[in-house]
C-alpha cells in the first residue's frame, strides 16, 4: 500500500491499493462512522423521471460515503463498503456501496487516528515491500501447496500421488513430484521465498528434483522437518519458530509466537492475563506489557480506549488475525489477552 498524502488536521490519510494484502490492511483499518472518499459509479439520478424508468447510464464520479459496513471479500478481490452519501456531485443522504480493488486510490478520514491504526498503515506500507512465502508441505502420497499473505495461510493446491488411492485432481498418470514441480512453477513470484517441510524424506527428493527441472524456481528454496505435512505441518513450522529469516519476519509468525506465549504462561501460572475483566484488572494496575486483540473485537470499536490506556504505559499492542490459526486459538479464550509485567495479586475472596 502507498501513502500518498497525509492531513492530520483533517484526519484524512490518502492511500493507493497494490495489493489483496492491503484491501485486508483497510478492513481492519476502516471502521464504521469512517468516511471513505473514491471514485465510483452510480446512474444518474438528475434526469427526467422518464429517463430515469429506462435506467440512466452510470458515471464515473467521486463520492464520500460514511461507512456503515465494511466487508472483505478475499474471493473477489474486493473490499466494499457499504453508507450513507456525505458529499457528491448528486444523491446526498442516498445510500451507495464503494468496491474497492487493486490500484483503486481512497482517502480515508476519521475523527480519531489511533497509535494502534496508525501503526496498521505503516504495517502495511511495510509489508507490501515483503515478500510473501510459498510452501509446499508433503509426504509420501500428498502434498498441499499455500500461501501466507497478511490475512492467513491459504491453501491453494492439494495433490495426491495416484497410488493413494485418494481422488487424484492432476493427471491421473502424471508423475508425483513433477505434478508438485508444474503447481508451484504456476503458483511462484519472483522474490518469493519457497519453504519445502514434511516429515521423512520425500521433501529432500522434490527439491533435488526441482533443482534440475527448475532451478530458478528451486535453487534457493528452503526445507525443515516438520511431523505432520499438509496444513497442519505449516502451522507447526510457525508454532515452532522454525523457518528463514524472512519466514520469522513474517506477521503469522509473530501472531503464532505471542499467542503461544500466552496459552504457555496460561499453563504454567505465569504472568499473563485473559478475558475482558482480568485484562481490564491488567491494564489499570500498569501491567500489562503486550496487549493481544482479535481483530474482529478492533474492528467493533470495542477495546479503543484498552488499546490507548496500554500504549500510553509504553506496553504494546498487537491485533492478531481472526483467519490464522493463532486468531482462532485467542478467540477460544475470549479474544483478549496480555503478557504481563508482573503477575497479579489474587482477588479477596
Amino acid at each position: 500500500m502507498r501513502v500518498l498524502h497525509q492531513d492530520r488536521q483533517a484526519g484524512e490519510i490518502k492511500v493507493q491499493v497494490e495489493t489483496l494484502d492491503d484491501l485486508w490492511h483497510l478492513y481492519n483499518i476502516i471502521v464504521p462512522g469512517d468516511i471513505v472518499i473514491s471514485v465510483t459509479y452510480r446512474r444518474d439520478e438528475s434526469q427526467t423521471d422518464k429517463l430515469r424508468a429506462e435506467r440512466g447510464e452510470k458515471k464515473r464520479m467521486v463520492l464520500a460515503v460514511r461507512a456503515e459496513d465494511v466487508d472483505f471479500q478475499e474471493s473477489e478481490n474486493r473490499l466494499r463498503i457499504h453508507g450513507v452519501i456525505v458529499e457528491g456531485p448528486q444523491d446526498v443522504g442516498s445510500y451507495h456501496t464503494l468496491n474497492l480493488g487493486e490500484a483503486d486510490v481512497l482517502t480515508i478520514r476519521k475523527e480519531r487516528w489511533s497509535h494502534a491504526v496508525l501503526e496498521r498503515v505503516k504495517r502495511a506500507v511495510e509489508d507490501s515491500k515483503k515478500p510473501k512465502i510459498l510452501f509446499v508441505a508433503l509426504e509420501n502420497d500428498e502434498a498441499v501447496i499455500a500461501v501466507a499473505r497478511q490475512f492467513g495461510i491459504k491453501e491453494i493446491a492439494r495433490i495426491y500421488a495416484p497410488s493413494s488411492g485418494k481422488m487424484y485432481d492432476q493427471k491421473a498418470d502424471g508423475n508425483y513430484f513433477e505434478d508438485i514441480i508444474e503447481k508451484v512453477k504456476q503458483s511462484a513470484e519472483p522474490n518469493v521465498p519457497i519453504v519445502v517441510l514434511g516429515p521423512g524424506f520425500a521433501k529432500e527428493a522434490l527439491v533435488a528434483m526441482g533443482k534440475a527441472k527448475e532451478p530458478d524456481i528451486f535453487r534457493g528454496a528452503h526445507v525443515y522437518h516438520t511431523g505432520q505435512a499438509g496444513m497442519a505441518g505449516v502451522h507447526e513450522l510457525m508454532k515452532a519458530g522454525l523457518g528463514t529469516e524472512i519466514v520469522m519476519g513474517s506477521r503469522v509468525a509473530l501472531e503464532t509466537k505471542v499467542v503461544e506465549d500466552v496459552l504457555t504462561e496460561i499453563a504454567r501460572s505465569g504472568p499473563v492475563a485473559y478475558g475482558p475483566e482480568e485484562v481490564r484488572r491488567a491494564v489499570d494496575m500498569g501491567a500489562a506489557e503486550t496487549l493481544l486483540v482479535l481483530d474482529s473485537l478492533v474492528r467493533q470499536n470495542r477495546y479503543g480506549a484498552l488499546m490507548s490506556a496500554v500504549e500510553n504505559a509504553r506496553g504494546k499492542v498487537i491485533v492478531v488475525s481472526e483467519r490464522f490459526e493463532a486468531g482462532k486459538k485467542l478467540e477460544s479464550i475470549g479474544g483478549l489477552a496480555a503478557l504481563l509485567r508482573f503477575r497479579l495479586p489474587d482477588l479477596p475472596r
